[in-house]
């Protein structure tokens, strides 16, 4: 009792020389390693008032984990190459001589080579690309390998889960990534019919067990199907019945994907296979996986992967240095635009160039909060000559960017902290005028239907909905 006594007269000295140290060491290391200097002094200060609080608040949010997590993950294993084809175009004449400035960056930013010979096809919402995937699916004849965000249990994911089990039984090896949070937007799930068609599926990142809480955040957004290592789709569909417009869903969903030959294939797959390393264990190698490519098209393309791992920031890289390529006009199409405030003057220097920049963003978005967020940010692009339209429902979730009528980028991320910092991301970069022409048709027939926003307009919102707006974009981070 006497010892119990003794201690509760201290816990006092205890408590307070607990909270000085971390004050101390949270702001010491917020001082150090936070690189923007404001957010340093917000620490800080949020740290010495609000002693020991304020400490495990900085701990617990302020320090990003995200990429020593993605790392740790990882494991240190090796990521799969395979070797570079014939002509591999490291130094080449481009179709727009001006943006040799920008291949040359993207050469420095990513680790795979710019590949010609490939032919890259749109296909405009499920309606085209569903029918184009399962054919080939069903026309399959060594392997196949899906990952996906999304695979829900409807008729969409049914269909694609009966394909790939026929596909099993004729002997052709099948292999399913899919993100574990993304089998669950719907009830019951598609394991169990993936496990009936005896179709063999991984999860990434399983979130349940109490240790891997921490990898939360951690989330495979890459979409990927690859018909016996020569027949690539990648673009931003999910498998889910919404964007099969023809079938009359209940919730539909605009979106674009692309149709992929030519050697950038093995990119994909490439990144196909460390995924499903990393998760399974299982490496994915020889002619059955990785046969030889013959060139496909007059497309040079390269495969850009993103992630929170060895590949952190690329994506980011790639379109700061586009933008600053940038000499006649600038394209954007996507649903969630929260970008951070170097992409943002990025735009706005092109514009100021006199780029032509155009922003095409949904007038009706599938999460409230995030357009919210979205439209506290309008103005900034708006002030210096950046236009804006609102694409009418439904919802369009197409992702494109278009530079000069030559360049694009095609793929599953969004402009967004989610894409660009914590989700594992695919996207390609590609020169082709032609390409860039038929991508310029589909966003002029967009835009066609859309609203134009002007600055006048976001400036005319009400105080209530100013502040709503103002609320959501300090959620930004974590949207």
């Amino acid at each position: 009792m006497d010892r119990l006594a003794e201690l509760t007269r201290y816990w006092q000295y205890f408590v307070g020389i607990l909270a000085l140290g971390m004050s101390v060491l949270g702001s010491a290391h917020a001082i150090i390693y936070k690189r923007d200097p404001r957010s340093a002094l917000l620490w800080a200060g949020l740290i010495w008032m609000l002693p020991l609080v304020g400490a495990v608040l900085y701990f617990t949010l302020g320090v990003n984990r995200i990429r020593r997590r993605a790392i740790l993950l990882r494991g240190g294993r090796q990521f799969h190459t395979v070797p570079s084809p014939p002509g591999e175009a490291r130094s080449v004449d481009l179709p727009e001589p001006h943006l040799e400035p920008l291949l040359r960056a993207m050469n420095k930013v990513l680790s795979r080579p710019l590949v010609p010979g490939n032919r890259v096809t749109p296909l405009v919402d499920g309606d085209e690309a569903y029918p184009a995937m399962l054919e080939a699916i069903r026309t399959a004849r060594q392997s196949i390998t899906l990952c996906t965000y999304i695979f829900d249990r409807d008729d969409a994911g049914l269909a694609f889960a009966k394909a790939l089990g026929e596909a099993r039984r004729r002997g052709i090896e099948v292999r399913v990534l899919i993100d574990a949070t993304g089998t669950r937007y719907s009830w019951p799930p598609i394991l169990g019919e993936l496990r009936r068609e005896g179709v063999r599926y991984a999860r990434f990142l399983p979130t349940f067990p109490l240790w891997r809480l921490v990898t939360m955040n951690l989330r495979n957004h890459r979409k990927i199907l690859v018909v016996d290592g020569r027949l690539g789709f990648t673009g931003g569909l999910n498998i889910r019945i919404g964007h099969w417009r023809d079938r009359q869903p209940s919730h539909p969903v605009q979106d674009l994907h692309f149709r992929v030959e030519g050697p950038v294939v093995a990119q994909l797959q490439e990144v196909f296979t460390d995924d499903w390393q990393f998760t399974t264990g299982e490496a994915l190698r020889g002619e059955r996986w990785f046969p030889s490519l013959d060139p496909a098209g007059p497309v040079l393309a390269r495969g850009i992967a993103d992630g929170p791992d060895e590949d952190f920031e690329k994506l980011r890289w790639s379109l700061l240095s586009a933008l600053a390529a940038a000499r006649r006009s600038v394209r954007v199409a996507t649903p969630y635009f929260l970008p951070e405030p170097a992409l943002i003057s990025a735009l706005n220097v092109a514009a100021l160039r006199g780029v032509s920049v155009e922003l095409l963003l949904p007038e009706r978005n599938n999460l409230p909060l995030l357009h919210w967020a979205s439209r506290a940010h309008w103005w900034q692009v708006l002030e210096r000559g950046c236009r804006l339209w609102l694409s009418p429902p439904p919802f369009d979730h197409s992702k494109l960017l278009i530079v000069d009528d030559c360049w694009s980028l095609v793929g599953s991320a969004n402009w967004d902290p989610r894409s660009l910092r914590l989700n594992f991301e695919l996207n390609i970069e590609c020169y082709d005028p032609a390409l860039a022409g038929r991508l310029n048709a589909i966003f002029d027939s967009k835009r066609a239907r859309a609203r134009s926003v002007t600055l006048e307009d976001v400036d005319q919102r009400s105080i209530p909905a100013r502040f709503r707006d103002g609320i959501a974009r300090l959620l930004t981070p974590y949207l």
